[in-house]
């Protein structure tokens, strides 16, 4: 993506992960936020508009955003594991990460769009303290093995999703009694109301850390 920092490469567990990190501009980073991507059989990448979004809300609410691209996409070695590895990936962006000391001991979240969504929800039961957020985009949730997730978690969801039918997330939301925002109109890439999904990310966060502000 035009503009976008330059990717660096760190150790993986199946071979070198690409990633990507924002800061903020103004301030040492509030915590450490960590989003995944969208399935890489379908194209999905680091710089897929949605991640880029979160990537930015996160930025903006004061946060470091860590994008990365799963194994065998991009300059990430390895292969497709459908969904297995991929959670290993992700765990071993944040345990990088959490290893910097501009963040160590700061605030956790985990972010992903689609089945990025997935992963970053099954890594999220993983860590160890819990992340302290989890925000979920048109999360995979017709995936068998999606898990339940804290009552904290932010969901949002297009209500013309064709890719991940709203009534899915209905569906794998409505035993954990988990509130769900949807975007009226909006399908699975939120075209043209990117905006009011940063906003809405925005604003969670804003809830969680009172005192943040974008700019």
């Amino acid at each position: 993506m035009i503009g976008r920092p330059a990717s660096h490469t760190i150790e993986g567990p199946a071979g070198l992960l690409e990633t990507v990190v924002d800061d903020p501009k103004t301030a040492a980073p509030l915590g450490l936020a960590v989003i995944a991507h969208p399935n890489p059989q379908q194209g999905g990448t680091l710089d897929n508009k949605v991640v880029y979004t979160l990537s930015r809300a996160f930025v903006l609410a004061g946060w470091r955003a860590v994008r990365f691209n799963f194994r065998g996409i991009g300059r990430s070695g390895g292969m497709w594991d459908a969904g297995v590895g991929e959670v290993d990936d992700m765990l071993a962006v944040i345990a990088h990460h959490q290893g910097d000391p501009v963040v160590r001991g700061r605030p956790l979240v985990l972010a992903g769009f689609s089945f990025g969504g997935f992963v970053a929800a099954r890594a999220h039961a993983r860590v160890s303290p819990l992340p302290q957020g989890l925000i979920l985009v048109g999360p995979a949730t017709s995936r068998p093995d999606m898990p339940a997730v804290p009552e904290h978690t932010l969901v949002v969801h297009g209500e013309q999703d064709d890719v991940v039918p709203l009534s899915s997330v209905l569906d794998w939301a409505r035993p954990q009694s988990l509130p769900i925002t949807v975007v009226p109109g909006v399908g699975h890439f939120f075209h043209g109301q990117l905006p009011v999904l940063r906003e809405l990310v925005l604003r969670h966060l804003r809830a969680t850390v009172p005192a943040v502000h974008s700019d």
